[in-house]
This record gives C-alpha cells, sequence and structure tokens, in this order.
C-alpha cells in the first residue's frame, strides 16, 4: 500500500511540482494551501508523514506544528526560505522530525522523506512489540504491564525503567545509562533515584510474584534476566 503524504504549502506553482514528483514516485499525495486547513487534514490520522512550511496564511507552520505534536507523532518535515539557525533549532525544537531549505533539490527531499519513514517504520516495531521476561509481560502500546495474568500497577517512571530493562534484557545496563535514557539527560540529582526506583520495581514483581528477575551487578548497575521460581 502506498505511504500517504500530507502538503501543506501556500505557493501553488511549488505545491504542484512537488506533489507531481511524490506522485511518479509512487506516493499518495494531499494538499493544503492554509495552516489551519492543514492542521485539520494532519489531525486526521490518514497520513504518513507531512511536508509543512513555516510561512502559512491562517495559521503559522510552527503553530500547525506545536498543535500536532499534542495529539499525533507523525513525522513533519519542514520547508522553508528561511535558512537562519534559530529557525531550524526552533522547528526541530517543537518536534520537527528534519528541515530543508529553499530552494530544494526534489533528489534530496526524496532521501530525505524516505529517511523520516524508515524511522517511522523502525518506531512503529519496536513499539508493538511486547516485551517478555519469563511471567512478566510489558506491552508499549497499551501501555499495561503484568506478571501472569495479573495486572501490576506502576507509575510512569516505574514503567519506563522496566520498559528500559526489558529492552536491554541480559545486558547490564549502568545507572549512569538508566539516568539518561529514563530520567533524561538533564536530570539533576543523585544516581541512587536509580536504587529508589528499582526497589519500587522489585517489591512489585519479584518480592510479590516469588520470583527473580531483577539483578544487581555491583558496581556496574542492573540486568533483567529470566529465572524460575523461588
Amino acid at each position: 500500500m502506498a505511504e500517504r503524504i500530507l502538503l501543506i504549502e501556500d505557493e501553488e506553482k511549488l505545491a504542484r511540482m512537488v506533489e507531481m514528483e511524490l506522485r511518479y514516485e509512487g506516493y499518495e499525495v494531499d494538499k493544503a494551501l492554509d495552516g489551519r486547513t492543514g492542521l485539520d487534514k494532519a489531525l486526521s490520522g490518514q497520513f504518513d508523514l507531512v511536508l509543512l512550511d513555516i510561512m502559512l496564511p491562517a495559521l503559522s507552520g510552527m503553530e500547525v506544528l506545536r498543535r500536532l505534536r499534542r495529539e499525533s507523532q507523525v513525522p513533519v518535515i519542514m520547508l522553508t526560505a528561511r535558512d537562519t539557525v534559530v529557525d531550524k533549532v526552533s522547528g526541530l525544537d517543537s518536534g520537527a522530525d528534519d528541515y530543508i531549505t529553499k530552494p530544494f533539490a526534489i533528489e534530496e527531499l526524496l532521501a530525505r522523506i524516505r529517511a523520516a519513514l524508515r524511522k517511522r517504520a523502525v518506531r512503529q516495531e519496536e513499539e508493538n512489540t511486547v516485551l517478555t521476561a519469563g511471567p512478566l509481560t510489558l506491552d508499549p502500546v497499551r501501555h499495561t504491564a503484568q506478571v501472569g495474568d495479573t495486572p501490576l500497577e506502576l507509575t510512569r517512571r516505574e514503567f519506563d525503567l522496566l520498559r528500559y530493562l526489558l529492552e536491554n534484557k541480559d545486558r547490564v545496563v549502568s545507572r549512569e545509562v538508566l539516568l539518561d535514557h529514563v530520567w533524561g539527560f538533564d536530570f539533576v540529582g543523585e544516581t541512587n533515584a536509580v536504587d529508589v526506583y528499582i526497589r519500587f520495581l522489585r517489591s512489585k514483581i519479584d518480592e510479590r510474584f516469588g520470583i527473580k528477575l531483577i539483578h544487581t551487578v555491583r558496581g556496574v548497575g542492573y540486568v533483567i534476566r529470566e529465572e524460575e521460581k523461588a
């Protein structure tokens, strides 16, 4: 099935040229000539990627992006004649996946589209994978975790920590890496925050169900390994 691309661009000649090239490459394309119409279409959830101009009537591209990101993680490539670092940083910080400056070669745009769609496919595959360790299962899409048939009540931080450990099952992960990936690189605090949340998880999983999944590797970090019931 052909991937669907939404082009939000008020320069009609450019929009028509890009549309023709995309259709030639096998994509399905829809267009919007102003920001408000484009946002409504983007929020429909029917598209695999959005090409978004910054300078738009009715609603600016930046505002379209901000509102879209409240509800959707569809890949967005910004199209703009503005080439300043501030504009690029602003677009990327607001949630754009990529940024291309007019005038651009259509070959470069197509390459960026392919890259963004590949990343989306990988992300969807990862999100759709149910993670397991022994009787423990975690579903990232439904945001659920359970041991056997018993659901676990986890805080958001506990869920994120457990997910990262399961994604790295059988690999020892240091406290510093856990802080970076679960708490964020800008976290200000002590690494013992990891130890505290590991204790929370152990009390809700290992101790509650009489199993041993979460292991400490002294001087290194933590690892989830499958073991039989104690």
